[in-house]
């Protein structure tokens, strides 16, 4: 369950923000009792921090602990964040869509009625590599956390390419991975830091995972890039010229 005073976190931040929502294992369907919380979001720079001499923090990224809950928090301006969502960036478009909303704003809603705009078969490339790194991390720590993270890349990333949808939660995506995923994840939520239980056939599966999400690159009718860009930039230019009243 999710400390009820997050809220009151994300409105102690230097600059109002447009969103905050929960990220991590929360939000991939595997929260272990001392999971950290990862909250990620977006800020909006005052015009005065943009155009003159001294320039505000683009991003933001701090961890603490209150209540003996590990937080971590990063939010990025709102200029760097939607030109992120325009380079095939699944992290910000997984932050953005996260129905773990902390606090909103008109301008979130904005974002998000845009988001299906951002989305392209190149986002598939940023799941290939984020599998890459885990599988990776997984061959060096044997932990379970990155070999639960490997499969659950790959599985959002075969659904976004089939569907145009994004969907980060792997209890919701057990069809593209092998049967055993379901007793990773309960062991998952027995322990954020475990070993991984013996799998003779997890290299193999991996493999055919990234194949799959290889080949629904190649077939998906997905663009090639997105195409909200002027709709992003007018959002960025009327968010910074109105100043901001997130609610939460």
């Amino acid at each position: 369950m999710l400390p009820s005073w997050l809220a009151e976190v994300a409105g102690e931040q230097p600059y109002p923000l447009a969103f905050a929502t929960v990220s991590g294992a929360h939000l991939y369907g595997f929260p272990s009792a001392d999971s950290d919380v990862d909250l990620r979001g977006v800020h909006v720079l005052p015009v005065e921090q943009v155009v003159g001499l001294r320039v505000g923090r683009e991003t933001i990224d701090r961890s603490w602990t209150r209540s003996g809950v590990e937080v971590d928090l990063v939010t990025h301006d709102l200029a760097k964040f939607c030109g992120l969502l325009l380079r095939r960036n699944g992290y910000v478009l997984e932050q953005l869509l996260s129905p773990l909303v902390v606090l909103s704003s008109p301008v979130h809603e904005e974002l998000v009625a845009l988001a299906p705009a951002c989305v392209t078969r190149n986002h598939a490339h940023h799941y290939l590599g984020f599998a890459r790194t885990q599988w990776r991390l997984f061959g060096r720590t044997g932990e379970l956390k990155p070999l639960l993270y490997t499969f659950r890349v790959l599985a959002t990333g075969i659904h976004l390419m089939r569907t145009g949808t994004l969907e980060t939660d792997l209890t919701r995506l057990l069809e593209y991975g092998p049967a055993y995923l379901p007793e990773l994840v309960a062991a998952k939520r027995e322990a954020e830091h475990g070993p991984a239980p013996a799998l003779t056939s997890a290299a193999d599966d991996v493999a055919r995972m990234t194949a799959r999400l290889e080949r629904e690159c190649e077939a998906s009718r997905l663009p090639e890039a997105a195409t909200a860009g002027q709709a992003l930039h007018d959002l960025v230019v009327r968010a910074r010229l109105a100043g901001l009243s997130p609610r939460a």
